[in-house]
């Protein structure tokens, strides 16, 4: 176990410093307190993993101090050592959150068991806390068979039992965060999966998101905090949209990842920490780096393995397993037999560009389980981009002329080049996935669209 903080407060110095030397030859940082007040003193001033109280001491009691604690909604763990234990106050310390009550003359081979009891518990209540928020979120799964998931199961399997951090890099929807997780579960490490989208969280909460804080570290912290940094060490921590992190943040993670070691905000106390980094973006992250929106230090210290999530378009062959996967599982949330898939609309799906990619797909599934009432999906269950995927670019498009007598070849070209770049701009929800369709550099797209005022 690592080194944790404790407090030990007792009115009796010499007892302070007999349970101060035991503890710190466990590898703990211990502080003392001489009564409950400067107990709560101590507490406010910085978090503690653990307290140690007697019951008779002057101005606060132990009784007194476990039940401000509770009031304040404190989850420290608290064990009382006392010479004048009853039955009635070991219930009532038991009542108010102790977690164990031992009465002198103890030896210290039980006062040590019973320390590393208490931090074992408190560490598992922190992690199942935090493992319930997690399964209401559901862990997906891989679905695939092409070439493409082929090559990225071996990569997966190849990198996850070493310690190195990853980059993975893919457009919205492929399924970033289910290919960190895999990294996660096919690690061998013990400690919790966390992941934090970056983009999701204010800017004035992130780094408490990601260091935790102490009571009173800001306007509105009223107790104290696990970082996310702490909760994944042992683990993997997954950083989503990274480089929507603020630069200055950047830097704090930085050093966070070459230390090994955080601090709370709102203290000064280092921890060390166990991380293995897994971060994602939705960009370029080279490009990023260019834009100034990721730091080049923290690229390369996490991109140690780059990991790049195939597009949907780039393993089609997935299409009608992961259609048939989506669609069995809307339907069964709503109670019905999953209909069949017609040729015709496994066809358009196979001709869709799919710019929302696997999440995409999922959508459409659940939106022909809700409408299908009959035994068989058809087009008239997908919306029109869909449906009308793979017919001629040219059908929505004002007709060429009859003849091309009154066209140069120079303006024909012109004309059919404005159309496809109108069209794959329809199909695509920004300019960066229409130029990866038209297998042009996105510099070159911009200068098309300005050029022919689109």
């Amino acid at each position: 176990m690592s080194a944790r903080r404790i407090l030990v407060v007792d009115n009796e110095a010499k007892m302070r410093r007999i349970l101060e030397l035991s503890l710190k030859n466990m590898g703990h940082e211990v502080e003392q307190a001489g009564d409950g007040l400067e107990a709560l003193a101590a507490i406010d001033a910085s978090p503690f993993d653990l307290v140690l109280t007697d019951l008779r001491m002057p101005r606060k009691d132990g009784i007194g101090l476990l039940r401000d604690l509770r009031e304040r909604g404190e989850e420290v763990p608290v064990i009382v050592l006392t010479a004048y234990g009853t039955i009635e106050t070991a219930v009532e310390a038991m009542k108010l959150g102790a977690v164990d009550y031992i009465i002198r003359p103890f030896e210290m081979e039980t006062v040590e068991l019973a320390v590393t009891r208490a931090l074992a518990m408190s560490a598992i209540q922190r992690e199942n806390r935090f493992l319930r928020d997690e399964i209401s979120k559901g862990w997906g799964e891989f679905i695939g068979i092409s070439d493409k998931m082929r090559e990225l199961y071996r990569l997966v399997q190849q990198v996850a039992p070493a310690r190195s951090n990853i980059f993975i890099a893919g457009e919205t929807g492929t399924g970033k965060e289910l290919v960190a997780r895999a990294l996660h579960r096919a690690s061998g490490r013990s400690g919790l999966f966390v992941p934090i989208n970056c983009a999701a969280i204010p800017e004035a909460l992130l780094e408490s998101e990601l260091f935790g804080h102490a009571k009173g570290a800001f306007t509105g912290a009223m107790r104290d905090r696990t970082g996310k940094c702490e909760l994944s060490s042992g683990g993997t921590i997954f950083l989503d949209e990274i480089t929507e992190m603020p630069l200055a943040l950047q830097a704090k993670l930085l050093r966070v990842v070459q230390e090994g070691t955080i601090e709370r905000l709102g203290t000064n106390v280092t921890t060390p920490v166990d991380l293995r980094v897994v971060a994602a973006t939705n960009r370029d992250p080279q490009q990023a780096v260019v834009d100034g929106l990721l730091r080049q230090d923290l690229y390369f210290r996490l991109n140690v393995v780059r990991i790049d999530v195939p597009l949907l378009r780039e393993r089609k062959a997935d299409i009608p397993l992961l259609a048939e996967h989506f669609l069995h599982k809307y339907s069964l949330e709503l109670g019905r037999k999953a209909p069949r898939l017609s040729a015709e609309s496994l066809e358009r799906m196979a001709a869709y560009a799919w710019p929302g990619n696997v999440r995409e797909l999922e959508n459409l599934m659940e939106r022909a389980a809700v409408l299908c009432r009959g035994d068989e999906v058809t087009l008239e269950h997908f919306p029109a981009e869909v449906a009308h995927a793979g017919r001629a670019a040219t059908d929505s498009q004002p007709p060429l002329p009859e003849t091309f007598e009154s066209l140069s070849m120079k303006e024909h070209v012109e004309t059919l080049e404005r159309r496809l770049i109108e069209a794959a701009l329809s199909r695509n929800n920004n300019k960066a996935a229409a130029a990866r369709l038209l297998e042009i550099s996105e510099r070159a797209l911009w200068y098309k669209i300005k050029r022919y005022r689109l």
